[in-house]
């Protein structure tokens, strides 16, 4: 008896809060999200199909000029040249252009990603002019300083000297020379990815030392179509020092009060989406500081920020060099930990909600990666992962289901004890623990290996969330995207019938898959004695069917495939110990024909 309030306990603990949520409140809004997926889709053809070069953010500008201050510059909504041209991005991975009005990346597709799991839908956005409804950009450029004259700002139109695409084998080339022989010279180069890299020279040809200050900044319009979830920070974050750790902020409390930090030597901050990232990445042995910070002054924007609190001083006759690196794309793990490795810098991986767990969490995702790129198949991944895992666990399962057999095995004597001390319920857990002891049973032996799995459970839902490597991932037949809830309902018989079902109703096959073998593993476990806990055992599998239909397709297959080879090893293991299995019996006894009575 005790056993079993202790697994009820530990399985009630894994599932509780994560169940709760996505009942409540991710359930609810599933058909908002799909809704919302469907308007951005429209959105996007039709942006698609407009010219992005009419650039009209003149008239939200704030009136600073490319001489204003910082913090003039900083609060521009983006005022820009309307005129401007623009020079094309061709990359394996992005399609766009840059504004040549502030050597502006404004304009970013993400060409392997679509916005449905439907292949004809069109490709992901990032990047949009800030005259768009989603406009979002990143933005680099020059802060007046001592006898600097003009500087390179939002308004100002570079001119194009070298190439006309930017592509990863193909540089552009950038200039601007002011009044005071100021000469800023730009080279624009991506690679085959997601990473920008932008080489700065300033060239001094007056007879005066001058000063000018670096910025950078990345700004949005819009926040993610997509509702957020407690397990997932979308937001600001950033490194501010090699080991500084990661710092996060979300556009709730940004929108409240401004943020900001003192970075330097190879820091990197930027703003962060469930499956996107964008992030900049000053000079490595630049000090500078970060200001996360939400504008209202018109047009509502969110915006990511840094500035060289150590101007850049150029002598007379001299020229300084800056090198900054801008992210843009996917939040692909490989790719993340590969700039991580060849940029040196911090965490970048991180950009990634890997969550508390992240040491359980990353390492699970690069088994399944590993297996994925084995066989060809995620779905098919997590099945051979959980096989990996139940053998990694098997020496503590065993132990569980040796406990479980024996505690079934001493079940007619719990029920003898039980009748004979009937409401003494001091003298029963006497006698039980008599018989424990014995017997040489511990009571609580179950519990352990279900509590030490639980991490495994938040690490593997973590990973089907979060990681796009999941996004849009089929397994086999219905199942099209294993980081989406089965998009089956028995309630309209899985399609046959033609009318739609409510979210709330949306009970698909696999979770019915689990339910049962859920069910079938129970049935195997030693029934309690308690009416309480026997009705909780009979509805467990019911609520959980319920629960988990609104969970990842592939988290429910994981749960179905584990169930299901937990009853293969609490079979062979209750054999060895010489308990009857009951539940073949019962099953059989389901399908078996019932003789007919003599006849008298």
């Amino acid at each position: 008896m005790e056993n079993n309030r202790n697994s009820i306990i530990a399985i009630a603990l894994t599932v509780l809060v994560v169940l709760a949520w996505q009942f409540l409140y991710m359930g609810p809004r599933l058909e908002e999200q799909r809704a919302a997926q469907e308007q951005a889709a429209q959105q996007q053809a039709t942006q698609e199909q407009t010219a992005t070069t009419n650039n009209t953010a003149g008239s939200q500008a704030s009136g600073a000029s490319s001489t204003a201050s910082g913090d003039a510059v900083f609060s521009q909504a983006g005022a820009q040249q309307t005129t401007a041209p623009r020079v094309k991005i061709e990359t394996p991975a992005l399609s766009g252009s840059i504004n040549l009005a502030g050597a502006r990346i404004d304009d970013i597709k993400l060409k392997d990603y679509h916005v449905t799991v439907d292949p004809t839908s069109p490709i992901v956005t990032l990047f949009s002019p800030a005259d768009t409804e989603n406009g979002y950009f990143a933005e680099l450029g020059f802060v007046q300083g001592e006898n600097s004259g003009s500087v390179p700002g939002p308004q100002t139109v570079w001119t194009l000297e070298k190439g006309d695409t930017l592509t990863p084998t193909t540089p552009v080339e950038l200039s601007y020379t002011n009044e005071s022989g100021l000469t800023f010279h730009r080279t624009i180069s991506i690679d085959d990815d997601y990473m920008i890299t932008m080489d700065d020279t300033v060239t001094n040809a007056s007879d005066k030392q001058v000063t000018v200050n670096p910025y950078g900044r990345i700004t949005r319009f819009n926040l993610p179509d997509e509702p957020s979830a407690w397990v997932l920070h979308e937001g600001f974050l950033g490194v501010m020092a090699p080991d500084a750790g990661i710092t996060e902020d979300t556009y709730k409390n940004v929108a409240k009060e401004d943020e900001t930090y003192t970075g330097s030597n190879g820091g990197w901050f930027g703003v962060t989406d469930k499956y996107w990232g964008t992030a900049i990445i000053p000079q490595s042995d630049m000090n500078y500081d970060v200001r996360f910070s939400h504008f209202d002054d018109g047009r509502a924007r969110y915006q990511a920020d840094y500035s060289d609190n150590q101007p850049l001083t150029i002598a007379a006759g001299k020229t300084a060099e800056l090198k900054t690196m801008v992210f843009a794309g996917a939040k692909v793990t490989n790719i993340l930990t590969q700039y991580q490795k060849q940029y040196n810098i911090p965490l970048f991986d991180r950009m990634i909600d890997w969550g508390w767990l992240w040491f359980i969490t990353k390492p699970l995702f690069q088994l399944m990666d590993f297996i994925y790129h084995q066989v060809g198949n995620f779905g098919v991944a997590i099945l051979i992962t959980t096989v990996i895992i139940k053998l990694l666990f098997f020496p503590l399962a065993s132990k569980q289901y040796a406990s479980m057999a024996n505690m079934k095995r001493m079940q007619p004597k719990m029920t003898e004890l039980k009748e004979q001390y009937g409401d003494d319920r001091m003298g029963l857990q006497k006698a039980m623990m008599e018989l424990y002891k014995k017997e040489k049973i511990n009571p609580v032996a179950g519990c352990w290996p279900v509590l030490l799995q639980i991490p495994i459970f938040f690490a593997l839902y973590k990973v089907l969330y979060v990681t796009i490597e999941m996004r849009h991932a089929p397994f086999f037949g219905w199942i099209q995207d294993l980081s989406a809830p089965d998009p089956t309902s028995i309630f309209n018989l899985f399609g046959l019938l033609p009318f739609a079902v409510p979210p709330v109703l949306h009970i698909g096959a696999w979770p019915i898959i689990m339910g049962i073998t859920m069910w079938m593993q129970m049935r195997m476990n030693p029934t309690p004695p308690d009416k309480t806990q026997a009705m909780i055992f009979n509805w467990m599998p019911v609520v959980f069917t319920f629960m988990l239909a609104k969970f990842p397709a592939g988290l429910v297959i994981y749960y179905a495939w584990n169930n299901s080879l937990s009853i293969l090893q609490q079979s062979i293991i209750m054999k060895r110990h010489g308990v009857k299995i009951e539940l073949f019996d019962n099953l059989k006894g389901m399908f078996r024909k019932k003789k007919p009575a003599p006849s008298e």
